[in-house]
């Protein structure tokens, strides 16, 4: 009967083996398949994102925000008209440049108002060069191989005994579980920093229409150094994800199949986590709030 329970063990030694094997296998091209996943939406800009959003938000914006804009424009050019008055002394001592002047800020808000989107998409676009720019430097080094690694993690495999290819078989399965887990928050992440982006666009024309004023002009500013946060956020995120590549990369060759597999789940914890600060980070170098 020796030979009997023998020939089942090593049965299931060899089942177990293989199963190993698959979701090691299964582990890192869900990785890569993140990789690029990440990489496919940070390269596109809010209108290549989804065009059917990102054109309902510029009607909402010309046909429902626009014109609140304009009265706030409006306001704003008589509140600097009535300050240079009565800075002029009631207009005693006025002098014609000052309203020249007036003019001139007045005419180059009602440009900035009626170019809203155009504008806006010129600092999404200048980001998205320096992302397309990066991205073209480190695409090359996103993907991880195995094809060198599954034939000595195999070697490996087959010296352990059967209790340990059990354990090794329920780390790979809390780990890939885990692992789906963390994709769930890096979906959030990304898609997030998208909706945020046209919810930002979508109000352009209100702080806009304060950027030539002398005492309202930080709520414009902000508004574009917000911009300028979110476009070079998607520049952070692909530095994320090219550190993130190069760490993984190192783990198939590693000689524990166990430290392999949780730092697997380390480095992904850890990319989430820098995915979380790169927004904060971003806002952080242009102070904006």
């Amino acid at each position: 009967m020796d030979w009997l329970y023998e020939s089942i063990i090593e049965r299931i030694r060899q089942e177990l083996i293989q199963a190993v094997l698959v979701r090691f296998q299964n582990m890192f091209n869900s990785i890569n398949g993140r990789i690029s996943g990440i990489a496919a939406d940070v390269w596109q800009t809010p209108m290549d994102w989804n065009s059917s959003i990102f054109n309902m938000i510029r009607d909402l914006s010309e046909t429902v925000v626009l014109p609140i804009a304009g009265t706030i424009l409006t306001f704003v050019a008589c509140y600097e008209l009535i300050q240079m008055i009565i800075s002029q002394n009631n207009m005693q001592n006025f002098e014609t440049f000052t309203l020249y002047k007036w003019m001139f800020k007045t005419a180059i808000a009602v440009f900035i108002l009626t170019n809203t989107f155009s504008i806006v998409m010129g600092v999404f676009g200048l980001a998205q060069e320096v992302v397309n720019q990066s991205a073209g430097l480190i695409t090359g080094t996103l993907e991880v191989s195995l094809e060198d690694t599954l034939a000595e993690l195999e070697a490996q495999l087959e010296d352990m005994p059967i209790w340990e290819l059990i354990g090794l078989w329920l780390e790979t399965f809390i780990v890939s579980f885990c692992l789906q887990v963390m994709s769930i928050v890096i979906f959030i992440v990304i898609f997030g920093r998208m909706l945020e982006i046209y919810l930002t666009v979508s109000i352009a024309p209100i702080p806009l229409a304060t950027m030539t004023s002398r005492d309202w002009s930080q709520m414009g500013n902000n508004y574009l150094k917000s911009l300028f946060a979110l476009g070079f956020q998607g520049f952070l995120i692909m530095v994320c994800v090219a550190i993130y590549a190069a760490l993984v990369q190192t783990i198939p060759s590693a000689d524990n199949p166990h430290a392999a597999i949780w730092t697997v789940l380390g480095y992904t914890v850890l990319l989430c986590f820098c995915l979380f600060k790169t927004g904060s980070l971003a806002k952080a170098m242009f102070n904006a709030h």
